[in-house]
């Protein structure tokens, strides 16, 4: 199973020419049925894609919908386990904490694989790999 970030579901979404790719790429990965994901990337999700000075802001409707339509997924709860092993990850790493959090939250559903733009690619933490999706 892979760990979907946000970055892949707001790329999904997105309507602005210069990322067609990208949108094209996130949704063919969305296609896939062994996908997980995490409250924080859903939270980060509904946050970023209603902000109100995102030039493609869906509504607030529009973005509960795809949060429960994305809940087909399996997805982390947010946890004290998960946030301990976090602060960790975020110590031997040297990366931001909620980076980190993602990371465990993979790890918490047994994802060896992370998919997203704004970690280090090809980067192993402790058995989670990154991948980005969106490399060329």
């Amino acid at each position: 199973m892979r760990f979907v970030d946000t970055t892949v579901l707001l790329y999904a979404i997105s309507t602005a020419d210069s990322e067609a790719e990208k949108r094209r790429r996130a949704n063919a990965v969305l296609d896939d049925a062994d996908l997980g994901l995490s409250v924080q990337v859903l939270q980060e999700f509904y946050v970023q894609a209603t902000r109100p000075g995102r030039d493609d802001a869906i509504t607030h409707e529009q973005a509960v919908g795809l949060v429960e339509a994305l809940c087909r997924f399996p997805v982390q709860e947010i946890t004290v386990g998960v946030m301990t092993a976090a602060l960790g990850t975020r110590g031997r790493f040297g990366i931001p904490y909620w980076d980190a959090a993602v990371v465990e939250a993979a790890r918490a559903l047994g994802c060896a694989v992370v998919l997203s733009e704004d970690l280090s690619p090809e980067t192993d933490y402790g058995g989670v790999r990154v991948e980005n999706p969106f490399a060329t």
